[in-house]
């Protein structure tokens, strides 16, 4: 194979590699399944040691855009767009403007597939969330309730058909669980104002919306759905 040249802009020597492949694979018109060269042929077209090419690889391996068969060589995989994000997303390491801003998209797509979720939902679905919410009023408020709100929701993603909206919420859940235990005394008290003046929008009001058929309902409805989070941005914002 042709020499590769290297982009010596990039801050190491592995990242300047990594480049180089992407745009070899590129060039090449390579698409999912195709062979790629093996470590030998690429170490030696791009001058650099088989550790550092490994390192690159080892990148692109845990993207899936590169597999690796057994005694068949190395191919290019399609990588998922979200799995490095799943790898190293911890909301130990986030500071509070970037928590806040994950609750904050979290809430605009939720609100952003309303459409998407009435297009695609059948009766077995429906059915499926009246066992969600049923089983969340068995269990009312004790440890367990968690796994309800997120089960309610995960269906709503998977129901939009969009396996990135459905991977998505995989990956921020862990992310808006922290935000719950992390800011619980703040938003306690929030959620006890609304419970008080009726507005507390449940899982149960959304499934009536959805079960009616009324889309424009069920956005305004999802919206108030999340309003404990909003005035929560809203007073942290401040």
């Amino acid at each position: 194979m042709r020499t590769l040249k290297l982009d010596n802009r990039n801050t190491t020597l592995v990242d300047s590699v990594e480049e180089s492949l992407i745009r070899y694979f590129k060039e090449q018109g390579l698409r999912p399944g195709s062979s790629i060269p093996n470590e030998i042929e690429l170490a030696a077209s791009l001058g650099v040691g088989r550790a550092v090419l490994r390192e690159a690889l080892s990148r692109f391996k845990m993207t899936g855009m590169v597999v690796s068969r057994t005694k068949k060589g190395m191919i290019l995989g399609e990588p998922s767009l979200l799995n490095g994000m799943k790898r190293c997303i911890n909301p130990l390491l986030m500071n509070e403007s970037t928590l806040r801003d994950i609750l904050e998209f979290r809430v605009a797509l939720e609100i952003g597939i309303s459409s998407s979720i009435f297009r695609n939902i059948t009766p077995a679905d429906i059915a499926e969330l009246e066992a969600i919410v049923k089983m969340s009023q068995v269990i009312g408020n004790n440890k367990y309730a968690p796994v309800s709100e997120h089960q309610f929701h995960t269906k709503l993603y998977e129901i939009t058909g969009n396996h990135i909206i459905s991977e998505f919420q995989d990956v921020i859940y862990p992310v808006l669980d922290f935000v719950k235990e992390k800011y619980r005394d703040f938003l306690e008290p929030i959620e006890t104002e609304l419970i008080r003046s009726g507005e507390l929008m449940t899982h149960s009001h959304l499934l009536e919306f959805i079960k009616a058929g009324d889309l424009e309902g069920y956005k305004h409805a999802i919206e108030e759905h999340f309003k404990l989070y909003t005035i929560y941005l809203e007073r942290m914002n401040k």
